[in-house]
């Protein structure tokens, strides 16, 4: 008897699962704000009646509000569930079985399952020696079928970034393709391609609220582009992608921008902290421009995630990523928990020994 089977390129697709439970202790694996959202938020929640959340979501004032916060018009950005979905709209809208995406790796795993589920062909590109953006190599990749080049920056989970410079002549070079630029850790870095949107037909910006903001809860994120192109991946997307207790709550939490910079002027320092704190135990690490640190710790990466876990602190294993042999990534967040991840790092690097795995 015949029986109903998935879509080949959804049977093909390499599952992405990260972990989905079990997560107790501090949480430095998944690069989550440490402190939470603004206590604004909290006071919105609490405003919030049964009568909101009984209507459907209504998303046009929202959606002017943070045109105007991003200096974008209004009719060049849509609002999202993340930039989780803003990454599968983007692909569902320009990519036709066949076609070709290209992506920079190592990165974040959720790029090559969208364009795989469309029947596209994913088309890596590898990071240069120290990860840097390689930007010929790009460039060298791209053809007649390329309908899409996706690039984080800074990137996810190396922490380097590409030049404006680059990412520029990439999108002039590649007219024919969607450029999506996600830069959910802008914040932590300052750099961004938000002033050419509207010069540069087809070039994306994505933003998240999920990391220096502190909503990943509330799964909001915003994608800009041409007036055009962003009518036309809005057909793909539902009216009520996001809901309303996240749209209740975002204006709130922009209006407290003391809040998300006081919390960004500790990650930064943090970073720097963390990152002395490798240097001085001999680990390999690679300077970030985000609220993470891949570190190398060799042979020992899955002991040294054991052990750390085992003292109530969650970090990353990368091990399996591209070019990522060994590593481990590191969240940052504010002085008080960074505090405790490094009397961690020190007294798990102390148990384990010395770490012969570690690349000089």
């Amino acid at each position: 008897m015949p029986m109903l089977r998935a879509r080949r390129a959804i049977q093909d697709l390499r599952e992405y699962r990260p972990p989905l439970g079990d997560r107790l202790g501090l949480r430095m694996d998944f690069n989550e704000n440490t402190v939470g959202a603004s206590p604004r938020v909290l006071q919105c929640l609490r405003e919030l009646t049964l009568e909101q959340l009984a209507r459907y979501p209504e998303r046009e004032s929202v959606e002017l509000s943070l045109a105007e916060f991003f200096r974008v018009r209004s009719e060049e950005l849509l609002l999202t569930n993340g930039v989780d979905e803003a990454i599968h709209l983007i692909c569902e809208t320009f990519l036709e079985p066949d076609d070709q995406a290209v992506i920079v790796v190592p990165t974040f795993g959720i790029y090559e399952l969208f364009v795989g589920a469309t029947g596209a062909q994913p088309v890596p590109v590898l990071a240069k020696q120290e990860f840097a953006f390689p930007t010929e190599d790009v460039l060298a990749n791209l053809n007649d079928r390329t309908r899409l080049v996706v690039i984080a920056n800074p990137n996810n989970p190396t922490g380097q970034v590409a030049s404006r410079a680059d990412l520029l002549r990439i999108a002039h070079t590649a007219p024919r393709a969607a450029i999506l630029i996600d830069e959910a850790y802008f914040e932590f870095y300052g750099e961004t391609l938000l002033d050419q949107i509207g010069r540069l037909p087809n070039l994306f910006v994505a933003r998240t609220f999920s990391k220096a903001y502190g909503l990943a809860g509330l799964r909001i994120g915003a994608l800009m582009g041409s007036a055009e192109q962003i009518s036309a991946v809005g057909r793909v997307a539902s009216p009520y992608n996001v809901n309303s207790v996240a749209l209740a709550c975002l204006p709130a939490a922009l209006h407290d921008q003391s809040f998300v910079q006081h919390y960004v002027d500790e990650v930064r320092q943090g970073r720097e902290r963390l990152q002395d704190t490798l240097r001085s135990l001999g680990i390999r690490y690679w300077p970030s421009h985000a609220n993470f640190v891949l570190a190398n710790l060799g042979q020992q990466h899955r002991g040294f995630v054991d052990e750390m876990r085992r003292r109530g602190v969650l970090v990353r294993d990368r091990s399996q990523d591209p070019g990522c042999d060994g590593c481990v990534r590191i969240t940052v967040g504010a002085a008080e928990h960074m505090d405790q991840l490094l009397a961690a790092i020190r007294a798990t690097i102390a148990d384990i020994g010395l770490l012969k795995g570690v690349p000089a």
